[in-house]
């Protein structure tokens, strides 16, 4: 039992196979050590044991909130969603914004446990610290969309409509590996298939419905001066400043034509970048290089912007809901959707060969509606556009061209539904789809998850910080543009390999604190260190120092790496499409990054050392060093590369 301030100490563990509900407290010790949120899901996932499979019923589901969610604290919104991966196979936490983290505080739980597969399917209805099921056999098959309009008809309680939906669509019911849960205001826990391990287990949506009632801090005075640097911090800084001009006025989409004008904008499925020479047969609109600047966050804001909600606590609202009417196969159409963000229409878009802003925003709307992961969808389009090209699809007698948005936007639904062999295929994300058509050249994937929208090439801490996320390739596990583009906390070179291990690992760690708060990573535009501890120890009651909470991040980050290596994955595993790293690959851009390649075993070499781990493997003494407890009959496999079996 647990009796840290932020904290509820309520756990609620459901076995969907009875209809069971338990009430469990939590650990004072797993509290201590991992914190709360992706942290502390990791430890619940860890503990169920590293050989169960994705969709087998015995995968945990792990719904968890931090110690700062649903607080006074900047951005403390977010909820994370734990689980196995049916993409990758590796531990994944996906996190999604909006009041979802906040609600369920309020609610009086720190988590939910899922377990276990329902006969039939049913959503959880969550109020008051109790747990409840219901029938859901009346909303399997429809879209997001109208089950959350349904469910918020049904749902009463006593605090008329203060509640959060979290769902799928067909793609999770269909088990599409990289379905996705949404919630009420389309944010989404987006990677890693957790959409897909709640389909296999008949679980609909979970529904919280919640007074708002935020929690007190331990030490006021502490959490207080915590709070007041944080909040001057953010008022001040270039990017996080409400109507400065970055992610407020624009949202993450400021990056798009940012990160187009260092030619680090991967195009036509990484081949190329939207800046470089595009070399016979590469992208352009006309005689000149491609130009981003059609989906840009300025031109957003300028055309299509209709409104800017934003989450529990937070200043910046960096959402941006837009509206249009786009005429798709003859008919017109009007469409309004949250949010045109940056990984989502660079995946959608300039990476699928196009600039059709409207269109994107159509296929926003049906991922959306669907539940389907937006990098992952538009990557795998992307990638089947290039393995169309090449012929490899001519069995299927089926393909899609470059560029075809109106195709694009009808391929998500039959992806989400499996309606076709080509669909059926795609569905199941990069890795399957390279062994099963040998098209290992055609996948832009670490670990079985496909990159964002960064090239690596030109943007070295990228190349290792994807190759390194145990959550399969990642910006969000390490962002190391915050220095290489934004100058945060200091500038570096983004085309300079050296020091980029230990700066990756220094990201990771403070991520992995972040995430477990569970607050929103753009407080780290901002904040430091200094304002994380100020904050923690107010509202827990702690008193941890810079690097006891920085080790805390570290052994999360270990965790994971650990449950990793007991699945069999190690350093060759650490690796980046083969496009990034050889000869013939080279850069085509311009601004110095000209025929520059990603050194990456220099860097996985760097990195490792900073670990403290043996390629790619934790040894057993990093483990006591981090007090990671090694269960019985654990053991670590390095005999190569991990390939998990199909579920």
């Amino acid at each position: 039992m647990t009796d840290l301030g932020g904290f509820h100490d309520h756990i609620a563990r459901v076995d969907l196979s009875d209809g069971s509900v338990g009430y469990e407290s939590i650990d004072q010790e797993d509290a201590e050590k991992y914190i709360g949120a992706r942290g502390l899901g990791v430890k619940y996932v860890f503990d169920q044991g590293p050989e169960v499979e994705p969709l087998e019923p015995e995968n945990l589901l792990a719904f968890m909130n931090g110690p700062l969610t649903g607080t006074q604290v900047t951005m403390s919104g977010r909820i994370a969603v734990c689980t196995k991966s049916p993409l990758t196979g590796t531990v994944t936490d996906s996190h999604h914004g909006g009041w979802s983290g906040a609600r369920l505080k309020w609610a009086g739980f720190d988590g939910l446990l899922f377990e276990g597969q329902a006969d039939e399917p049913v959503y959880a209805v969550v109020e008051d610290g109790e747990v409840e099921l219901r029938d859901a056999s009346h909303l399997w098959g429809e879209g997001f969309h109208d089950t959350r309009d349904a469910i918020e008809e049904e749902v009463e309680g006593s605090y008329g409509k203060n509640l959060s939906v979290m769902g799928i669509g067909e793609a999770g019911e269909n088990e599409v590996r990289y379905a996705c849960i949404m919630n009420e205001d389309d944010r989404a826990s987006g990677r890693g298939g957790t959409g897909c391990v709640m389909g296999s287990k008949n679980l609909k949506a979970v529904v919280v419905k919640a007074r708002t009632d935020m929690p007190k801090p331990a030490d006021s005075d502490t959490f207080r001066k915590g709070h007041k640097q944080a909040m001057e911090l953010i008022q001040e800084s270039d990017v996080t400043a409400p109507n400065e001009g970055g992610l407020s006025m624009y949202g993450t989409n400021v990056l798009m034509n940012a990160t187009e004008e260092m030619s680090g904008l991967p195009t036509n499925n990484g081949r190329y970048t939207s800046t470089g020479d595009a070399r016979d047969g590469g992208f352009r609109t006309d005689d000149t290089n491609f130009d981003a600047e059609a989906v840009s966050g300025e031109n957003v804001r300028e055309n299509i912007l209709v409104d800017e909600p934003t989450c529990h606590s937070c200043p910046v609202a960096c959402k941006k809901e837009v509206e249009v009417d786009v005429m798709h196969k003859g008919e017109e159409m009007n469409v309004r959707t949250e949010s045109f963000e940056y990984e989502s229409a660079w995946a959608l878009g300039p990476n699928s060969g196009h600039t059709d802003r409207d269109e994107i925003a159509l296929m926003l709307q049906r991922c959306n509606d669907h539940g389907l992961d937006t990098i992952e969808a538009g990557n795998m389009l992307a990638m089947g556009m290039e393995m169309t090209e090449e012929g490899k699809f001519d069995d299927l007698d089926e393909g899609i061209d470059w560029g075809d948005s109106e195709e694009m936007v009808e391929m998500l639904s039959k992806i989400a539904t499996r309606e076709t062999d080509l669909a059926d295929l795609l569905a199941e994300g990069p890795r399957r789809v390279a062994d099963r058509m040998d098209a290992h050249d055609n996948k832009l994937s670490v670990k079985g998850q496909t990159i964002a929208a960064y090239d690596p090439r030109c943007m070295k801490g990228m190349g290792i910080a994807f190759a390194t996320s145990n959550r399969g390739a990642c910006h969000l596990r390490g962002y190391t543009p915050a220095a290489e583009i934004l100058g945060i906390p200091e500038k570096v070179d983004p085309v300079e390999w050296e020091g980029k291990g230990e700066l990756t690992a220094t990201f990771q760690d403070l991520h992995a604190i972040s995430d477990s708060f569970d607050i929103c990573k753009f407080n780290a535009f901002a904040e430091g260190i200094e304002e994380y501890v100020l904050q923690y120890n107010g509202m827990t009651g702690r008193d941890v120092t810079e690097e006891e909470l920085m080790e805390a991040g570290e052994r999360i980050y270990a965790l994971e790496r650990y449950y990793n290596n007991l699945c069999g994955f190690d350093g060759a595993d650490d690796d980046l499409p083969n496009r990034f790293v050889e000869g013939d690959n080279a850069m085509p851009g311009q601004g110095g990054v000209e025929g520059s390649l990603v050194e990456l075993e220099k860097m996985k070499d760097e990195y490792y050392e900073v670990r403290g781990w043996v390629d790619g493997v934790i040894p057993d003494e990093k483990l006591d060093e981090l007090d990671i407890d090694v269960g019985p009959g654990t053991g670590v496999s390095t005999g190569g590369s991990a390939a998990p079996a199909d579920d």
